[in-house]
């Protein structure tokens, strides 16, 4: 049932996918992810959104095409040399904050923010530390986690870590979850009341 969305992509993607690939990172989302994201991120108007691992912006751009002009994206990553591309293409929409920086460290000492949804498209926030950001989201928000399934860039090991991920969330009294064969597997978590 899928259609062609080429018409439907985000003004910028193409650039960002080609700076992407002479960058030479692999580590990039998938155009179904995004899809995904631009539709939740149309469902939170005036919504506060985090995304963990901004990479190259490719998830960013898909979520800046779903939101509405009173939402605001933080955006957060190590890699300063990869978010130079996001910030080339993206760093004049005046909805989105370019954070460089560990994502753990900036969630403890910015508290007092919280998020309507959470993508965690990088280690902390999925595998290290899931509780910290977690926290941030709020009740009623959604939790975001893509690369769920065997992908041929994960490291020995990694498995495990995935099947640990699943089995902690799905103990959490706190959050509804569904695995999603979708893209590059991804895993969906609202968040409920205690």
């Amino acid at each position: 049932m899928q259609e062609d969305s080429s018409t439907w992509l985000p003004a910028q993607l193409a650039a960002i996918e080609d700076a992407t690939a002479r960058l030479g990172f692999d580590m990039a989302s998938a155009r179904d992810t995004g899809a995904l994201l631009r539709v939740l991120a149309a469902g939170k108007p005036a919504g506060r959104f985090l995304e963990i691992g901004t990479g190259t912006g490719l998830a960013t751009a898909w979520l800046l095409d779903g939101m509405d002009s009173t939402s605001l994206l933080h955006t957060i990553d190590t890699n300063g040399d990869v978010v130079a591309v996001a910030r080339c293409f993206l760093g004049q929409d005046p909805r989105v904050r370019f954070v460089i920086g560990d994502a753990i460290g900036w969630l403890e000492v910015n508290r007092h923010l919280s998020f309507d949804l959470i993508f965690a498209d990088a280690i902390p926030g999925k595998y290290e530390r899931f509780a910290t950001a977690w926290d941030r989201l709020k009740s009623g928000g959604i939790y975001v986690i893509d690369d769920m399934q065997p992908q041929g860039n994960w490291p020995d090991g990694h498995g495990e870590r995935v099947a640990g991920l699943l089995s902690s969330l799905k103990q959490r009294s706190d959050c509804t979850v569904v695995e999603l064969d979708w893209s590059t597997g991804l895993v969906i978590a609202a968040k409920s009341a205690h």
